[in-house]
């Protein structure tokens, strides 16, 4: 079974390297997050070199089928967040 590592986790392990304090760390994190969000609602990329991109999609309305009751529902067109992982990532995650 996989490990999923949590928000807190992530903030321990960055004031770690950093040599920062827990707080600091999680001033970067939420400095972060908001930054790439606040590129994406505005239609444009944020790309890390070697880490990857985050862009948005336009998804078109649809017509889907309620699975319990097998009637259509209409589904809304909407933007939706993307993640390409870079060349690097993609290496380092692929080597065993």
């Amino acid at each position: 079974m996989f490990k999923t590592m949590t928000k807190t986790e992530l903030i321990s392990q960055m004031a770690k390297d950093a040599g920062i304090t827990k707080a600091q760390a999680a001033d970067a994190y939420a400095s972060f997050t908001e930054n790439i969000t606040k590129t994406l609602k505005k239609g444009e990329k944020a790309t890390l070199i070697g880490f990857g991109t985050f862009s948005t999609s336009k998804r078109a309305a649809r017509t889907a089928r309620n699975p319990r009751t097998n009637e259509p529902i209409k589904v809304k067109a909407r933007t939706v967040a993307k993640f390409k992982p870079g060349k690097a990532l993609a290496d380092a995650v692929n080597k065993k």
